[in-house]
C-alpha cells in the first residue's frame, strides 16, 4: 500500500467515524427530545391527578354534607309527623 493509499483509506475511515458520530449524536439529541417530552407528559399528569383529588374530595365533602342535611330533614319530618298525630289523637 503506497503513502497515497494510506492516506485515502485513512481519510475514509475518519469520515466513516464522522459519520457514526453524527448518528450517534442525532440519536442522543432525538432520546433526549422523547426524554423531555416524557417528563412534561408526566408533569401534566400530575398537575391534573392533582385537581382531581381535589375535585374528589370537594365532591366528597358536599356528599358527606347533603347526608347530613338529609338526616336533619329526616328527623324534622319524624318529628312533625308525631307532633301532628298527637294533635289528631286529641
Amino acid at each position: 500500500m503506497t503513502n497515497g493509499e494510506t492516506v485515502r483509506a485513512a481519510i475514509e475511515e475518519l469520515r466513516r467515524a464522522l459519520a457514526n458520530l453524527d448518528n450517534a449524536l442525532d440519536m442522543r439529541f432525538d432520546r433526549e427530545r422523547d426524554h423531555g417530552e416524557v417528563e412534561g407528559e408526566v408533569r401534566r399528569v400530575n398537575v391534573d391527578r392533582s385537581r382531581l383529588a381535589q375535585e374528589l374530595d370537594q365532591s366528597e365533602f358536599r356528599a358527606n354534607r347533603l347526608e347530613e342535611v338529609n338526616r336533619e330533614v329526616s328527623r324534622r319530618l319524624v318529628t312533625a309527623m308525631e307532633t301532628i298525630r298527637a294533635v289528631l289523637d286529641r
